[in-house]
This record gives structure tokens, C-alpha cells and sequence, in this order.
């Protein structure tokens, strides 16, 4: 029996992200990102979001539908190509775009989780990244000292998950949910498909239960 019933709606799941809040969006270019709850927040019209994604998507597809709406005021990202209305707001002064190498910005996530002040790596050096950051020499060698990364919030979205929060991701969807699912103070899993407790094989599961406080199961 569980002591908390984690399944939520659609609506719930909006109510608990305010304004002005620092949010993680899983997926790739639209794949494993949580579209529903994305969908919600557009027409609740939440605004003055910080978002932290791998990218921005399509202007029509997933994040690109908060840009376009003018519901972010930051998205820190590895790349904007894809949504033509991403570069133009930043070019405009409407929105500012932090742009950081994929590796080092999936290491910033995992070093917000793992609890570690940071890590050191030669990825931008000599180039504009290395602007602001501070610089170690090791054994004659440059790195870049990143910090990690925190939100308030992980939306991301499961294949599979249990009642109780244990999530499966199919092929390529796990991308950067699991490293988001411990990197923010409040997870919500958006799923496909709800399971039982223990239908899941304990060898499959990608996130554990324990991380994630709600689960909102997907549109059929």
C-alpha cells in the first residue's frame, strides 16, 4: 500500500510551477520530453521561466511552444539551430540564451545531482565559454572550473513508470531525463504508460521511485 498517491492531473501538475521558477526539461529535440505538462503550462500561461534543456526544439514541438509563446525569460542550452524563433527573440534582446557544450552541460546536471561543487574540464578553452570562468592549470595543462547545475522543478518524461515513481525510458527518449530526475528539488514524470508496482523489471529501471514525487500519465 502506498502511503502517497503520487498520480496526479495535468492541472495539479501546473498548479505546483509558479512564475519566475527555475525548471529542467528532459528530451532531445522533442523526444522524451514531458509534451503534455509542456502543453499545460502554455495554456495556463506560467511565464518568466528559466529553463534548462538540451536544446529548444521546434518552434511547434515541445520547448519551442513556450519560446514562442514569450513564457521564458533564460534557457541554458546546448544549441537553439532547430527553432528559428529561439535565435530571433535573443537577437531581439527578448531572451537571454546561455549556450554551453552538450557534455559539459549534461556534466553540470550530473555534478547538481551527485552533489559536487563542480568539475574541471578543457572543453572551451580559447574560445568565448572560457568568458568569466575561472581558469586551473594542472600538470601544464587549461581547464575550465564549471559549476553544477540546480532547479527548482525536473519535468521529464518516462516510457514506463510504477505507482510508485521507478521509470523505464525507450531507447533513445532516456537522454537527459535521468540526469535532470536528480538535479531538481521537485520532480513530475510525465508517462505513457502507468504500471503497477513490481511490473517493471528492477534491472530495467533508469530512475528510481525515490526521486520522483509526481507522475502524470500521458494522453492517449
Amino acid at each position: 500500500m502506498l502511503l502517497l498517491n503520487k498520480i496526479i492531473s495535468y492541472e495539479k501538475s501546473v498548479e505546483k510551477i509558479k512564475d519566475g521558477m527555475t525548471i529542467m526539461i528532459g528530451g532531445f529535440l522533442g523526444v522524451g520530453n514531458p509534451h503534455g505538462i509542456i502543453d499545460a503550462i502554455v495554456k495556463k500561461g506560467i511565464k518568466d521561466l528559466t529553463i534548462i534543456a538540451n536544446d529548444t526544439a521546434f518552434p511547434e514541438i515541445g520547448i519551442g511552444k513556450l519560446i514562442v509563446n514569450k513564457q521564458v525569460k533564460k534557457v541554458i542550452t546546448s544549441h537553439i539551430g532547430t527553432n528559428k524563433e529561439t535565435g530571433r527573440q535573443m537577437s531581439g534582446g527578448e531572451l537571454e540564451v546561455v549556450l554551453v557544450p552538450q557534455g559539459t552541460l549534461a556534466e553540470q546536471i550530473r555534478a547538481g545531482g551527485s552533489g559536487l561543487g563542480g568539475f574541471l574540464t578543457p572543453t572551451g578553452i580559447g574560445t568565448v565559454v572560457e568568458e568569466g570562468k575561472e581558469k586551473i592549470t594542472i600538470d601544464g595543462k587549461d581547464y575550465l572550473l564549471e559549476l553544477p547545475l540546480k532547479a527548482d522543478m525536473a519535468l521529464i518524461g518516462g516510457s514506463i513508470v510504477d505507482k510508485k515513481g521507478n521509470i523505464f525510458y525507450n531507447k533513445t527518449t532516456r537522454n537527459f531525463n535521468p540526469l535532470m530526475a536528480m538535479s531538481a528539488d521537485t520532480v513530475i514524470v510525465e508517462a505513457e504508460k502507468i504500471v503497477e508496482i513490481g511490473e517493471i523489471d528492477p534491472h530495467l529501471v533508469m530512475t528510481p521511485g525515490e526521486v520522483v514525487d509526481y507522475i502524470v500519465e500521458g494522453v492517449k
